[in-house]
């Protein structure tokens, strides 16, 4: 169905192997042929998770990261040039509402501040959450009494809805992610807090310091087999949960270049999760940026007037695809390399094929259903033939008579 629908290279990983230990030349082969039988190529691992104890500094990093060494090696062995990391402690992509309903009737995910807050003030009990909170102004320019939202919710919450939130945002966003969560997980929420709780004392500052000790690291092995690393932004760009967060803006991005002036030390830019913070002008970005770009996430976000966000359509947002496409295969055309792109965190339909769509039927995580990604695919395909003409690059629109 993916070849039917145009798609060339596909960006997966080893989800089955657990997190921390090596990926070996035969699972990585494996995969490689099951997905080159059908015509296509294995473009991009994402991801191969860095462990939390690489990020917090912890006792085992240093076998961690010769484990992460032997992985990478073992990919650019089997002719895998590029893979998408975070550097993102404990929570991945945070989204309050996995099926929130659009004007259409489809829905997207969506981030909703006051639900977020009470999950940490009154579900995680985070010390300190409520004077921090409290202090925070998550405003895109309308008043919003935050508190009096979270204490609404409150009141209201049933244990049921409580259930929910968690689910939605330790299990459903991490578990596929990061391999820190898992359903079935029986205490989720004290898993959550002991996560958090390796943190404790770690500073921006230092956690800039161990990602850069991890990329130093990594770095010669990315030379001997020309793999290109390529951070992926913080979703959403914003310091939450009391955890320091280290790509949400321009000024870490420049940082993380800098400290390690490698080509193949680079940026995923993920329009979405950028756009999802008002302080980030993606245009400018990517053109600042497009040259240590490896790999490219073709979404966008909406922002509400009180800060909510939710994943837009890939034709509208805050920021303009059209914009970001033409900065990206002008880029392309300039390298030995393609520059993959992909489409992201699609609608979810009503229907699917078979009928009412069912998460655990149809095996799809959280925005990555098939026929949202396909009209979004859809979207993408038109505004870079569309780009292309203008620029004089030839379209090739794959799996048609040549």
């Amino acid at each position: 169905m993916l070849k039917q629908i145009g798609v060339e290279g596909i960006v997966t990983a080893l989800h089955d192997v657990p997190l921390g230990e090596v990926w070996t030349r035969e699972k990585i082969r494996d995969l490689k042929e099951y997905i080159e039988s059908y015509g296509m190529t294995w473009e991009v691992v994402e991801s191969l998770p860095v462990t939390e104890t690489i990020k917090y500094g912890g006792p085992d990093r240093d076998k961690q990261i010769e484990v992460y060494k032997e992985s990478l090696a073992n990919l650019g062995k089997e002719g895998i040039h590029c893979v998408c990391y975070n550097f993102m402690p404990v929570l991945d992509w945070a989204r309050t509402d996995l099926a929130h309903e659009n004007p259409n009737g489809a829905s997207n995910l969506y981030f909703n501040w006051a639900e977020f807050a009470y999950f940490d003030i009154y579900i995680l009990k985070r010390e300190g959450a409520m004077e921090e909170w409290r202090k925070r102004n998550v405003s895109c320019g309308a008043e919003r009494d935050l508190m009096a939202e979270v204490e609404a919710i409150h009141q209201k919450a049933t244990p049921q809805y409580d259930h929910d939130l968690v689910d939605t945002i330790v299990i459903k966003t991490q578990g596929f992610v990061s391999g820190n969560f898992k359903e079935g997980d029986e205490r989720p929420v004290e898993l959550f807090r002991d996560l958090l709780s390796l943190y404790k004392g770690v500073t921006k500052e230092q956690l800039r310091e161990n990602m850069k000790t991890w990329l130093e690291a990594i770095m010669p092995i990315c030379d001997e087999y020309d793999i290109d690393m390529c951070v992926h932004p913080d979703d959403p760009p914003f310091a939450i949960l009391g955890l320091p967060r280290i790509v949400n803006c321009d000024d870490d991005i420049q940082w993380f270049l800098d400290a390690v002036p490698n080509k193949h030390n680079g940026l995923t830019f993920c329009a979405g999760s950028l756009s999802a913070g008002a302080h980030n002008d993606i245009i400018r970005l990517a053109e600042k940026y497009h040259e240590r770009t490896h790999f490219v996430h073709l979404r966008l976000c909406h922002i509400f007037d009180n800060g909510d966000f939710t994943e837009a359509s890939h034709l509208s947002g805050n920021g303009k695809l059209v914009k970001l496409t033409r900065i990206f295969e002008k880029e392309d055309q300039q390298r030995k390399r393609r520059l993959p792109m992909r489409v992201d965190h699609g609608m979810t339909f009503t229907d699917e094929p078979g009928g009412v769509f069912d998460e655990k039927s149809h095996g799809h995580n959280a925005g990555y259903t098939l026929l949202g990604r396909m009209f979004a695919l859809g979207q993408v395909q038109g505004i870079i033939a569309a780009v292309d003409e203008e620029l004089g690059i030839e379209y090739h629109q794959p799996g048609f008579f040549d």
